[in-house]
Parts: C-alpha cells; structure tokens; sequence
C-alpha cells in the first residue's frame, strides 16, 4: 500500500492554487472516477492513493496553463508531496508537456480518463436528465466521433490512453461511464468531507 495524504488534505492543497469552479469540480469528477477505478481494477486498498493524484493532477494549470505539468513538481513538493504523487500527476501530460509516460497503472487510467471524463460530462449535458445516470456508451461514440463536439477534449489522448491499457474504446468509455455515476452519486454530498464548499 503506498504511502499518501489523505484526500481531504490534498483537497485543501490543490485549493490553494485552484479557485475556479470549473476546474475544482473537474478534479473533484477525476478524483471519484479514479477511486472507482481502483476499486474496479483491483487496487482496492489503494483508492485513497489513486483519488488523491485524480485530486492534485491538474493543480497548476489553473495558475500556470503553459506550464501544465512542468511546475507541478515544484507546487507538490512545497506541499510536500512525494515523488509517487508528482511522478503519477506529471505523467497524465505525457506527449503533450512532458516526456514521462504513464507505467503504472493508474497513471494509464488517469491518463487516459482525463479527457475522457470532459466527453462525457458534456454528452450528459446535452440529454434532458443532464445526467450520465442514464448515458450510454453508444451516445457518447456518436459524440467522439464528432471532432466540433467537446472539441477541447482530445481524441488521440483518449485513444492513446485506451492502447496503453488494452482496452477498446468501447471498454473505456463504457468503465468511465460507470466511474462518473458514482461521481454523480457522491458529488455535492461532503464525500471527503469538504467538496461541497465551491
């Protein structure tokens, strides 16, 4: 089991470099999808880990957006963070910023469910219930293959992001689904205690 901060703590730190709520409540979304996946992948005991980099993965593109992964090091380690967390949050810009690819496997995960998460959260927006509680794989393909649509959500970093783990696009989008249902169950809801304050 690898050694973190607890997610309330991590909360409070990103908080610090992030006020927008747009980019609070994505790292909330990235953070649940990815406790879902530890569960979902057998890292069970690790899912405090996972939802922690899903927390911090984005902490200086707030402040710093052209150097997106390049001064997050220096912000974890002010934080003190460890190199686990920096490694894992830093590799999520692979190809982009950085030339460190993801290995772990949460850190495939994380990068190829970041864009991800932005996809489908739009295609729910976009049905009546503005929900993804019902959103099915077939709608949000339909979005994928509509490069206008969510057109900042980059469509070779989530396929990449399936290669790297092995999955067909149907898989992923499909686990990522079921990932962002207990995000939309759990949001709002004070699931480490303090998310609800933006």
């Amino acid at each position: 089991m690898r050694q973190t901060i607890s997610p309330e703590k991590a909360w409070d730190i990103l908080k610090i470099y992030n006020r927008e709520p747009f980019h609070l409540q994505h790292a909330e979304t990235v953070s649940l999808v990815m406790r879902w996946f530890a569960g979902d992948q057998g890292f069970e005991e690790e899912s405090d880990y996972w939802a922690v980099v899903g927390l911090l993965h984005d902490i200086d593109f707030e402040k710093y957006p052209k150097e997106h992964c390049l001064k997050a090091p220096e912000l974890l380690t002010a934080c003190g963070l460890g190199p686990d967390v920096i490694r894992a949050v830093v590799s999520h810009g692979y190809g982009l910023t950085v030339g460190i690819a993801p290995e772990h496997h949460m850190e495939k995960i994380l990068y190829a469910t970041d864009e991800l998460t932005g996809l489908i959260w739009a295609s729910a927006l976009m049905r009546p219930s503005k929900s993804v509680l019902d959103l099915e794989t077939k709608s949000v393909k339909k979005k994928f293959k509509t490069a206008s649509f969510a057109a900042g959500c980059s469509r070779e970093v989530i396929s990449k992001g399936a290669e790297m783990l092995g999955w067909d696009l149907d898989t992923l989008i499909a686990k990522t689904i079921l990932a962002m249902r207990f995000w939309e169950d759990n949001r709002g809801a004070g699931f480490y205690g303090n998310f609800k304050s933006f």
